[in-house]
């Protein structure tokens, strides 16, 4: 990696990311390319939770520490969280990786099925396997958008979906970085470039848009070094017809810089 230089896209650990670049020689740009906006509605939670009451959910889904933390810290402000840990322990709780596995059991959750790596919605439903779901309540916690491929094998196994909303993605209030990156991109300056989500991949494409080069920027893309941090975003890039160089396993940020700078090593 030494002397190449390396966009990064991710915003919440963009500088974890940027010195771990640095160490092994790089030169990193940052370009966020992602905003987490809150979109939990308190009156909704209370709506929920009298209804629950009565009428139980049978499982509980949750699919990222961020959205965990968003919920109980609404419950908190409501007093209310009491409630919502009675109705968990009533429940079955299915977990999609070790960030809401944390936050539930600091709250001492317990947690009945937990997804395998990479945590995927695959992983997801493989835990599932077995497990009846017909005429079930499911309570998902949602991340960033509705994670369709999951509500809809839910829905097909016969399952009531209940998609609880923490928060949502959407662009950064700064896109100048990443409108710097697209031109970088364009004059070929840039070695190689990591993407930590499929998000990050579509609101870049939106910036090329409203740019007038997103007819390019698959191509000006391709004349560098694709890193995907897992399966899920491998497929938005292939959807925008972005070839994908590294995808690293386990899909984690040590094994992710490791692999990107194997690959630039040998460029």
């Amino acid at each position: 990696m030494k002397q190449k230089t390396v966009a990064i896209l991710e915003a919440r650990v963009s500088e974890q990311m940027a010195d771990l670049v640095r160490k092994y020689g790089g030169t990193p740009v940052s370009a966020p390319a992602l905003s987490e906006l809150p979109d939990i509605d308190p009156a909704h939670i209370s709506e929920l939770l009298d209804e629950w009451d009565a009428n139980p959910p049978d499982l509980f889904i949750f699919q990222t520490g961020v959205g965990v933390k968003a919920l109980l810290a609404t419950t908190d402000a409501l007093g209310s969280t009491d409630r919502l840990l009675r109705v968990f322990a009533r429940a079955r709780v299915v977990v999609r990786g070790p960030k809401p596995t944390a936050v539930l059991r600091s709250r001492e959750v317990r947690i009945d099925l937990s997804a395998q790596e990479p945590y995927t919605t695959t992983e997801v439903l493989s835990e599932l396997e077995g497990t009846e779901l017909a005429a079930k309540r499911v309570v998902v916690q949602r991340y960033g958008e509705t994670n369709r491929e999951l509500h809809q094998e839910l829905e097909r196994r016969g399952a009531k979906v209940i998609e609880i909303a923490t928060y949502r993605w959407g662009l950064p209030a700064d896109t100048a970085p990443m409108a710097e990156l697209i031109g970088a991109l364009g004059r070929n300056e840039i070695d190689a470039v990591a993407f930590t989500s499929a998000s990050q991949v579509h609101n870049l494409f939106t910036v090329a848009q409203r740019m007038g080069r997103a007819d390019v920027l698959a191509k000006d893309l391709s004349r560098a070094l694709v890193a995907s941090i897992g399966p899920v975003c491998t497929a938005a890039l292939k959807q925008h017809h972005v070839r994908v160089d590294i995808e690293p396993h386990p899909p984690k940020l040590g094994p992710f810089i490791k692999a990107l700078n194997d690959a630039l090593s040998q460029r």
